[in-house]
């Protein structure tokens, strides 16, 4: 019999088959194709991944649902449509090459990932998958809700959040899940956001790390008009086009990218 969700692990699982089929339709997934899943729990997404025909590789750190799960997709795991591995995902990250997950049999070159994280993994997530060498062609994530609302710039206020994501994807808020659909339910609601066309195309002809120095420093300062934070002449904001009396919260990424050009 399983027991309760581990607080100490941040787990809360999905019982929601409306979110389950939502994530699986925005996913897009066709028989044959790869995905690596963060976190299956007590395998509902899994259940949904595999009937829809994908390949998956799920990684889950639990010691007490390990055996469990092995038992419910030990016909899965011995076609080898399902590889399930035993490990902290960060862990398990540093003991390979950092782009081992195109080169192992159940995950391509073209790849999704789909992950029902622990809210406080979620910086980490992004930031390892979207910057990765080969990253997945796309992401559907559960996040808390607030913080897809910060990704997509609801409140028409950017953020280092919100341009760091754009940077490499392009991110849309898909659906609102209540708290009641998740046991235990957590203290806020969640939402579903799709992560498309990730890819780093935006930094051929520009430093990756140099686009952040700059971005972070123009934020470091949010409150202050722009010009005066990073000291932007006349000359620099009419090429971006950006309004003398402008925040850092008011700019585009095409604005950003435009100004680290310019240091």
């Amino acid at each position: 019999m399983l027991r309760r969700a581990k607080k100490t692990l941040g787990q809360h699982f999905l019982h929601s088959g409306r979110a389950l089929e939502t994530i699986i339709e925005t996913a897009r997934l066709a028989a044959g194709e790869s995905v690596l899943e963060i976190g299956p729990g007590r395998g509902a997404l899994t259940e949904k991944l595999l009937a829809a025909g994908a390949r998956v590789r799920a990684v889950e750190k639990d010691d007490d649902l390990i055996g469990w799960l092995q038992s419910k997709f030990s016909a899965a795991i011995k076609n080898k449509q399902l590889e399930l591995i035993h490990a902290d995902i960060f862990d398990f990250l540093k003991t390979e090459s950092s782009d081992a997950l195109v080169g192992i049999p159940t995950l391509r070159r073209d790849w999704k990932l789909i992950a029902n994280p622990p809210y406080y993994l979620t910086g980490q997530i992004l930031r390892r998958f979207l910057t990765a060498d080969q990253p997945p062609r796309l992401a559907v994530l559960m996040l808390q809700k607030e913080v897809v609302k910060r990704i997509i710039a609801a409140d028409h206020k950017e953020s280092i959040l919100s341009i760091s994501v754009k940077a490499y994807g392009e991110p849309r808020y898909i659906m609102t899940v209540p708290a009641k659909d998740f046991t235990p339910a957590p203290k806020v609601d969640s939402a579903i956001v799709l992560i498309d066309q990730i890819n780093k195309n935006k930094f051929r002809d520009q430093s990756e790390e140099k686009f952040f120095v700059r971005l972070k420093r123009g934020f470091a300062g949010k409150r202050k008009m722009l010009k005066n934070n990073l000291e932007l002449t006349a000359k620099i904001l009419d090429a971006c086009q950006i309004a003398p009396a402008a925040r850092a919260e008011n700019l585009n990424l095409n604005q950003w990218l435009c100004l680290a050009k310019y240091f």
